[in-house]
């Protein structure tokens, strides 16, 4: 039985602690802000139980001692429990009041700590915090004070007089009266100042004026929380070392329609590049009971898909059934995934479709041959081989299943830049799930087998990929992104 107040960092999933996933994945609940990294659920066990205590500026909130009180119920059922707080606990997260409420009911807590993003989003907007010659101190402050203290705990004067960087938190709404603060109290009217909204996530944005323009400057350009706000030479240093809003699909959104189990690599390959990425999975994998045929009796295995082959080795002993078997795969992603388990394909064709096999196979001597597949596969492949003579069985391993879409994602994802198809089963089951809605965005797919299934649904793509792989698919989003 613990409680931990774990950082979540500012939002970019790839910042939170190495010692904050193993919790997340460990813990029987979950008590989670609205400001971090959704991705950061998912790693959640099956069975925990997540509960949503998130507060966001202006929105609806979730009264603290709401909060203190299910930490306190779930700790005391003896269970591990994982207070997920958006940056910190312990900068203006109101962890240290937790861990007082904790112990004073003697249940036993551990602090993880995160990355803030007094740090982090100045750092994303090409803004270090510190730097030789322009500043050497660093100060984190409260842009939104408890609103119950009849005075406030800020000493403009002295923060108006400190040699080095100011970074406020929760200060949007209030920048106005900040700035007007500091300036009475000595501060630089045309001192280089900045606001970082939604640092270190796709969507991003960064404004920089002299400390007494920034407010208008914000204001019209729309910027709203959460954000950091800079003062200090520093905000300078934005224009010459901006990175992350410079991605290639910095502010698109791309909606990945992949099957859960293959949609995380290309989600964070998108993601990688600037992406803001939905993942609207559609479509899952659901195994079959399959008989197993003696192995050793034919001389050739195909292996249609990475799941017939993650199927495929649930069912075998090890490597050592596939011995002496010439093993045929449709693409560079299945023989991925079989090297990963130690076996180097024979064959891989040029073209990763049905089609392409059937070519690559063309004059290799094969009487009796296993094709692994999935359910609803294309015939085309055991139908030219048998039309060789080639004596051909198919072991249906698995099949496709509709899954409905997370409670939003519908609606964000016809709302996306650009909607990406990996296969004919994920179209079909992504427009059955939006009930035949077209997205406003691109329809992104990764061959013309795809393509002939969304055209049979009556969607006609806007981009098709040249070369049928998952890197192709990426590369097609690329270089529509680049002529818009």
């Amino acid at each position: 039985m613990t409680v931990y107040l774990v950082g979540a960092g500012p939002g970019d999933p790839g910042l939170l602690t190495v010692r904050g996933l193993e919790l997340i994945r460990s813990a029987d609940v979950i008590l989670h802000d609205k400001l971090i990294p959704w991705e950061a659920l998912r790693e959640a066990r099956a069975d925990a139980e997540l509960i949503d205590v998130g507060k966001i500026g202006g929105g609806k909130q979730v009264p603290q001692d709401v909060t203190n009180a299910l930490l306190v119920e779930k700790g005391q059922e003896g269970k591990d429990v994982v207070r997920l707080k958006g940056g910190d606990p312990f900068v203006f997260g109101r962890g240290g009041e937790e861990a007082q409420v904790l112990r004073a009911a003697g249940i036993p807590f551990e602090v993880v700590p995160g990355v803030t993003s007094g740090i982090a989003g100045p750092a994303y907007a090409g803004i270090p915090v510190t730097q030789r010659h322009v500043s050497a101190a660093v100060a984190f402050v409260t842009g939104h004070e408890d609103p119950s203290k009849p005075d406030t705990m800020l000493d403009w004067a002295a923060l108006a007089a400190f040699p080095g960087t100011l970074a406020l938190y929760m200060g949007v709404k209030a920048l106005p009266r900040i700035a007007s603060a500091l300036i009475e109290h000595g501060r630089h009217a045309d001192e280089p100042a900045a606001v970082v909204q939604r640092g270190t996530l796709p969507d991003q944005r960064t404004v920089t004026a002299p400390l007494g323009e920034l407010p208008d400057v914000a204001k019209a350009a729309g910027i709203k929380a959460p954000a950091i706000i800079i003062v200090g030479g520093v905000a300078d240093l934005h224009d010459e070392i901006a990175w992350f809003e410079d991605r290639p699909l910095a502010g698109k959104t791309v909606v990945v329609t992949r099957a859960k189990a293959q949609a995380s690599a290309l989600a964070d390959r998108f993601r990688a590049l600037g992406a803001a990425v939905i993942e609207a999975p559609a479509i899952g994998i659901s195994p079959l009971p399959v008989d197993l045929p003696d192995l050793s009796s034919f001389d050739l295995l195909c292996l249609t898909s990475p799941n017939a082959v993650a199927r495929l080795f649930e069912l075998i002993r090890d490597a050592r059934d596939l011995a002496g078997l010439k093993i045929a795969v449709i693409g560079p992603g299945t023989a991925s995934a079989l090297r990963d388990r130690g076996i180097e394909p024979d064959i891989v064709p040029e073209r990763f479709v049905g089609e392409g096999l059937l070519e690559a196979l063309e004059g290799v001597d094969v009487r009796r041959a296993l094709i692994a597949r999935a359910r609803d596969a294309r015939d085309v492949l055991p139908d030219g081989l048998r039309a060789r003579g080639v004596e051909v069985e198919v072991l249906t391993t698995y099949e496709a299943v509709a899954e409905p879409l997370r409670d939003g994602v519908r609606e964000a994802a016809l709302e996306a830049d650009y909607v990406t198809f990996a296969s004919g089963s994920s179209g079909r089951y992504f427009f059955d799930a939006v009930d035949g809605a077209r997205p406003q965005g691109r329809i992104v797919t990764i061959g013309p087998t795809t393509s002939g299934v969304l055209r049979d649904l009556g969607v006609e793509p806007d981009v098709e990929a040249e070369v049928q792989t998952p890197d192709g698919l990426i590369a097609a989003v690329l270089a529509d992104a680049a002529q818009r």
